[in-house]
């Protein structure tokens, strides 16, 4: 028996318990679609990590993702460890988030207007030059000055965790130019990853690995929209960077800059084809009482739609949309579950403040970004070569410079590239990242609290 219930103002069947459900469901989608969201369970699973790495189940943690994970086909094998198979595999799918990010940002976003686009530009090259010359104060030499690209990421997700507790205070602008900065900020951070750190280039891989981006070149602008073909290409990609010495997340970057970014429809037609086929599916209508189940050619003319709904927004857009959720609800705490256990010795913390690396990162990010940003953006105000963000001061813009010490995702990940097998190396660097992102996140929160007025609105 059906228990639905057909409401006749709105045409829609009503389960029992759905009006309930979706009165609970309605606050939680609002929550989880935020920015300030996926903030705030990169924070807490940090946070819990940190506790487990250094509780009694610190070896099972340790021993977790040492554990091997093997694929194999015949002759042919990928044998890793969980540890790998997240650096390498699951974070490509986190880059390629990135590269289509970058792609719209600079089609149509806060980068696509060279003269709005040239104070987060300025900033974001500074505040990673910065970070990066103190890192090389603290380690001009030896294995340690392999780390100097560590302090020059900003977490974009963390930072607007932080502003976003800020809502109704910050001025809108100024977060549009946090997102901008933090973009630029990956691209090079990308850049950095992809040039200088390599192991031992492979040439023959790397003809393939050129070969095949030319296939997703001539796809895109043969007009192939599916994904999925996409995706197919990327996964060779991705395999054959994996042996050829550049970092395998880098297929993500690359694919993503292949995806197209026109629509198969434009608005106007769009509309136009809607309105027809809207006026079949009305005709189509038979005795079957609104129920689609029993009406089969209006389940198809149902499909027509479905198939130009889909045509009217660029595919750059739907895979950004559909994959923004995964990313900040599974692959990042995925990422800080596995990379933010750092064992502290408590007994000779303060030994691992005065260690060169952890003094470079903690200074790099906390001090390097904060001169780099602010410095460079006072300067290229005053010499006309930027101007400021509309209702936006240069105070608040201070406030931006000390969150863009919030180094978490990326600076760990070029930790873990940088040092690789180096133990005591990386947990140097994550103890002074995970400190830098603490110190940076509450004095960045209190300044900008203290200098925006909670009359400017702003919803993230």
């Amino acid at each position: 028996m059906n228990n639905n219930q057909l409401q006749l103002d709105t045409g829609r069947f009503i389960a029992p318990f759905e009006p309930v459900f979706n009165k609970l469901r309605s606050p939680f989608d609002a929550f989880v679609h935020s920015t300030t969201a996926g903030g705030l369970l990169l924070m807490i699973t940090a946070l819990l990590t940190l506790i487990l790495a250094n509780s009694a189940l610190a070896g099972f943690y340790e021993t977790m993702f040492h554990t091997h994970l093997v694929l194999q086909l015949g002759e042919w094998k990928l044998d890793y460890t969980l540890h790998h198979w997240i650096n390498d595999g699951l974070m490509t799918v986190f880059f390629f988030v990135v590269g289509l990010e970058l792609k719209r940002e600079l089609l149509v976003g806060e980068l696509a207007d060279p003269k709005q686009a040239m104070l987060p530009i300025l900033a974001a090259l500074a505040g990673m030059l910065f970070p990066a010359l103190i890192y090389w104060y603290f380690n001009p030499t030896g294995e340690a000055s392999a780390g100097w690209g560590i302090p020059m990421a900003t977490d974009i997700a963390f930072a607007l965790g932080v502003i976003a507790m800020l809502a109704g205070r910050v001025p809108k602008a100024l977060v549009a130019f946090l997102v901008a900065l933090a973009i630029v900020d990956d691209l090079g951070a990308v850049m950095v990853i992809a040039v200088f750190y390599t192991e031992d280039i492979s040439l023959p891989l790397l003809g393939i690995a050129l070969l095949l981006t030319l296939l997703l070149m001539l796809m895109n602008r043969s007009g192939i929209r599916r994904p999925i073909a996409y995706f197919l290409v990327a996964t060779l990609l991705w395999l054959t960077l994996l042996d050829s010495g550049v970092h395998a997340t880098i297929a993500g970057v690359i694919t993503a800059f292949m995806i197209p970014t026109l629509p198969q429809y434009n608005t106007q037609a769009f509309s136009r084809q809607m309105r027809e086929v809207l006026d079949e599916f009305d005709q189509a209508a038979n005795d079957s009482s609104g129920n689609l189940l029993r009406n089969h050619q209006q389940f198809e003319i149902l499909n027509r739609l479905e198939h130009k709904v889909q045509g009217v927004a660029t595919p750059l857009q739907r895979l950004e949309h559909n994959l923004h959720l995964p990313v900040a609800f599974l692959v990042l705490p995925i990422f800080a579950f596995a990379n933010a256990g750092v064992p502290i010795d408590f007994a000779h913390f303060m030994d691992s403040l005065s260690h060169p690396v952890t003094q470079g990162v903690l200074y790099g990010l906390v001090v390097g970004k904060l001169i780099g940003i602010a410095l460079v953006s006072y300067v290229a105000v005053k010499l006309g070569l930027a101007k400021l963000p509309q209702d936006v001061n240069f105070t608040q813009l201070v406030g931006v410079a000390l969150l863009g010490g919030i180094g978490f995702t990326m600076s760990i990940f070029i930790a873990e590239i940088g040092f690789q097998g180096q133990t005591e190396m990386i947990v140097q660097a994550k103890i002074g990242i995970l400190l830098a992102s603490l110190i940076a996140g509450i004095v960045g929160y209190v300044f900008l609290k203290s200098v925006t007025a909670s009359k400017t609105a702003t919803k993230i």
